[in-house]
């Protein structure tokens, strides 16, 4: 007799029809239509959103005050046929891209030379700091004073603005090198200089990146700044001319002109970061 004709021949499970839970299918349909909408929809959603709040706050507190979405299209159209807002938009231009280009070469430069040189780096450290703490709105009557009410003046706002960013965001890049790759290329008998081009550079990389994007915020913010207290012309000195002459209109089109900019200015950023860090994994995700 075999052990097998004495035990019991396991019969196959049968399938338990359970019931549907109350709702699943409406919540499996949501959750599809939710999931099938990707980040350029849910930003357009989110325009429309605020678009639609902004005009329903608009009405209770008169156009004097928050004029609706509406009122800025015609008022923005007639800024553009008069051809000041295109004027004020290429003056504040120049004014910012010769201010942030400054910025980006004295900032990463220093940076660099602060992180490569430690002595250097700890003593010049603490009054980076403090001067990137000083607020800049109390240096404009010196920058005045100095340079007059010329396009100098306004660069020399935007680079203050823009070039402490800048500076620290590079300056710790390079103090956070990985060690272990610079030990592995030095034991291989590489110079500072393919230290630098090889491990530091590239890793600091996002870095200065992210003090890129930080400068366009601070740069603009200057270009704005420097016009409301000594220009005749630009973005800012259209929104202090508006304010005065009570053109609220006027004011939110110049300033959605400026938040424009800003959003083209940082996507720019973003795409040469993602042409320059192809090498990097993808960040994954966290929800």
């Amino acid at each position: 007799m075999r052990v097998a004709d004495v035990l019991p021949v396991p019969t196959p499970l049968e399938p338990v029809d359970r019931p549907e839970t109350v709702g699943a299918p409406a919540a499996r349909r949501r959750g599809g239509l939710v999931g099938r909408i990707n980040v350029v929809g849910w930003r357009v959603i989110a325009l429309a959103a605020f678009l639609v709040v902004w005009h329903l706050a608009s009405i209770p507190a008169g156009k004097l005050l928050l004029p609706s979405p509406l009122d800025i299209v015609p008022a923005f159209i007639d800024e553009v046929r008069s051809g000041q807002l295109v004027t004020a938009t290429l003056s504040s231009l120049q004014v910012f891209a010769v201010g942030y280009l400054l910025a980006i070469v004295t900032g990463v430069a220093f940076g660099v030379l602060m992180g490569g040189m430690p002595r250097l780096g700890e003593t010049l450290e603490i009054y980076v700091n403090a001067l990137n703490a000083t607020p800049r709105v109390a240096l404009i009557p010196f920058i005045i004073l100095w340079f007059g009410l010329g396009i100098w003046s306004k660069v020399l706002i935007v680079f203050l603005g823009a070039v402490f960013p800048l500076l620290v965001n590079t300056y710790e890049g390079v103090r956070n090198a990985d060690r272990v790759l610079v030990n592995v290329v030095r034991s291989f008998g590489g110079s500072s200089w393919q230290v630098a081009r090889i491990v530091v550079l590239p890793g600091a990389l996002p870095y200065v990146v992210a003090g890129l994007r930080l400068a366009i915020g601070r740069a603009v913010l200057g270009v704005v700044v420097g016009e409301f207290f000594g220009a005749s012309r630009g973005l800012g000195y259209m929104i202090a001319s508006a304010a005065s002459s009570y053109r609220p209109d006027v004011m939110f089109a110049g300033v959605l002109v400026l938040m424009a900019l800003s959003l083209v200015l940082t996507f720019s950023v973003q795409a040469v970061e993602a042409r320059l860090t192809r090498w990097r994994p993808e960040a994954a995700k966290t929800f």
